[in-house]
């Protein structure tokens, strides 16, 4: 019986011979690069539009509405709709954004057509009522698809654009309206990103030619990479190239479309704003075509970590959240910039602890600017909390440990006690594998340091005098539990403590003294619980013990039977 065979696959094929590099832009004294973005753009969202039409399930109108409303919310003043000439569900919703939608008087309506009469027709109908919508009118003009999909030269592509310019705008002229205040026109040379600048610049020009823009009624002239072919320096230089050449460019708004196929949509759109560009249409989180259109989302909030106002409202990111999974049925990544789940949190020990000591110095200067490693931006500033900042697992260290007793629970450990606590978490999240909730570490930290459950020794109780036979020392006489057995020590010291310890010290035969001492209040107020942590040397080491009680006095006893429970516990392990 002769064994089948698996062929065995040889790799990618040649990429030379399959595929080619973009050209350079010649534009030797671009200015771009030493720009920097000083204001917001303005943002137009084409979630109901762009992004509907990339879902698995297009939005019913419920699922239109509610993400409507929030576009609203946020701020946005251009929202394209929809496609209405395209079917009746689009059509019905833009009827519904006009009548029943309480658009704002400061919010213009945008709808998207192809360059088609009987389209443009339909669309006009859609808008009746509408004060100054942007009618969007495109044809795509790359080279590729004047070649494989319309089989027309330059002049007959710029003819369709041409045609559907003289339309609209006549259209436009006979349905303004005192009342409606007239049409605003936006048109995109599709596929801008794929079309020789010379003939994107003529396509464009004769469309401005058309439409005769004035300071009242600038023209939006999108240049939309529909395709991202190239690295965001080209886009940038594109960019530039058209804002110089382009005709009544004082007149001429300069709007960005970018799509992320190559996944640097962000970077791109970032690098055509300093290059001139006047407007960005994306969406919430990037939803759309391919990989997605680019996300206004990340795209403010990169502002405003700059400084810089956004003019979009992202202070409650997780009901932003919430109404994208619920209109797009789809689910923000972990890591997604800003809004996932984890991108506020830090696993790993080192940026644990410097997270936890920029909290406290931020603190500690009392200042408005943001300053804390890791974290470009205050969670709090987009209605996230602090409380996952740090989360535990086996990659964590002290520092992170550290915060989450101090955030949730007013444990500040001293560092040598984070040292200490952190081994025994360690050997917790090494043997488990998973990540340790904060009432977990909690919890851990009261049984090993203050309950002790299965402790040897108790402490209940004691009082001092004076030591008549030692001048400036005191007595004390102090009652504890010995495996459940009431027994009564004394020893002599400077204080409580001092006196304290050597009293269990002669009790258990074991030398022991305090290396280290601290102690802070839990809570406000005068019935306020304290809790004192004692560092002990003892022979064979140095250990910690903690004591929460409303007594100082009697915290710190308790923190010194816990830390000699640990030592007797270190030694009958070692024996």
């Amino acid at each position: 019986m002769i064994a089948k065979t698996h062929s065995v696959k040889q790799g990618m094929p040649d990429a030379s011979q399959k595929y080619r590099a973009y050209p350079q832009i010649d534009i030797s004294d671009r200015t771009w690069p030493s720009k920097t973005i000083t204001k917001a753009p303005i943002w137009c969202s084409v979630d109901l539009r762009d992004g509907n039409q990339s879902l698995v399930n297009p939005m019913g109108h419920d699922r239109k509405a509610r993400m409507f409303q929030l576009l609203l919310d946020m701020g946005f003043k251009e929202i394209e709709i929809g496609f209405p000439s395209a079917s009746q569900t689009d059509f019905d919703f833009a009827r519904w954004c006009v009548e029943e939608g309480n658009v704002p008087a400061d919010v213009s309506l945008q709808v998207l057509v192809q360059c088609r009469p009987e389209l443009i027709t339909r669309t006009f109908e859609a808008l009746e009522g509408a004060k100054r919508p942007i009618i969007h009118f495109y044809n795509s003009t790359s080279e590729l698809q004047r070649r494989v999909v319309f089989a027309k030269d330059v002049p007959g592509i710029k003819q369709i654009a041409v045609d559907a310019a003289k339309m609209i705008t006549e259209m436009a002229a006979k349905a303004a309206t005192k009342d409606n205040g007239g049409f605003r026109f936006e048109y995109s040379p599709e596929s801008f990103t794929g079309t020789e600048l010379d003939v994107a610049l003529e396509i464009s020009n004769a469309v401005i030619e058309i439409i005769q823009p004035t300071p009242d009624n600038k023209l939006i002239l999108n240049l939309p990479s529909t395709v991202e072919m190239a690295t965001p320096n080209i886009y940038a230089d594109q960019i530039e190239w058209m804002c110089r050449n382009i005709h009544n460019r004082e007149n001429v708004i300069i709007s960005l479309h970018p799509h992320n196929d190559r996944g640097t949509g962000i970077a791109a759109t970032e690098l055509a704003l300093m290059a001139g560009a006047d407007r960005v249409e994306g969406t919430l989180f990037g939803n759309g075509e391919r990989t997605g259109n680019v996300d206004v989302v990340t795209l403010a909030l990169n502002m405003y970590t700059q400084g810089i106002d956004p003019k979009l409202d992202c202070s409650d990111i997780e009901r932003i959240k919430a109404v994208y999974e619920y209109s797009n049925e789809m689910v923000i990544p972990e890591r997604h910039p800003y809004v996932g789940e984890l991108v506020y949190t830090a696993f790993s020990g080192s940026h644990q602890d410097a997270i936890n000591k920029g909290m406290k110095a931020i603190r500690k200067a009392n200042s408005s600017l943001w300053e804390v490693p890791y974290l470009p931006i205050d969670p709090q500033d987009v209605g996230r909390s602090y409380e996952a900042i740090i989360r535990i697992n086996s990659q964590s260290g002290k520092g992170g440990i550290a915060y989450i007793l101090a955030e949730d629970y007013g444990i500040n450990l001293p560092r040598a006690l984070q040292v200490e606590f952190r081994e025994e978490i360690q050997r917790i999240t090494d043997d488990e594998g998973v990540e340790l909730p904060s009432k977990r570490i909690y919890d851990q930290f009261i049984r090993s340091y203050v309950d002790q459950p299965d402790a040897r020794l108790k402490y209940v109780d004691h009082h001092t005098y004076p030591d008549t036979e030692h001048k400036g020392m005191r007595v004390v006489a102090a009652e504890i539990t010995d495996r459940g057995e009431t027994k009564r020590i004394e020893g002599r010291g400077t204080g409580p403590i001092d006196g304290f310890i050597n009293a269990l010290s002669t009790y258990l035969g074991v030398e022991m003294s305090v290396r280290d001492y601290s102690e802070h209040s839990l809570q406000h107020g005068s019935n306020a619980a304290a809790i004192a942590y004692v560092e002990i040397d003892y022979p064979g080491g140095k250990l910690f013990g903690a004591g929460i009680n409303t007594n100082i006095v009697a915290a710190s006893l308790e923190a010194i039977v816990s830390a000699a429970n640990r030592a007797l516990e270190a030694r009958h392990a070692k024996a």
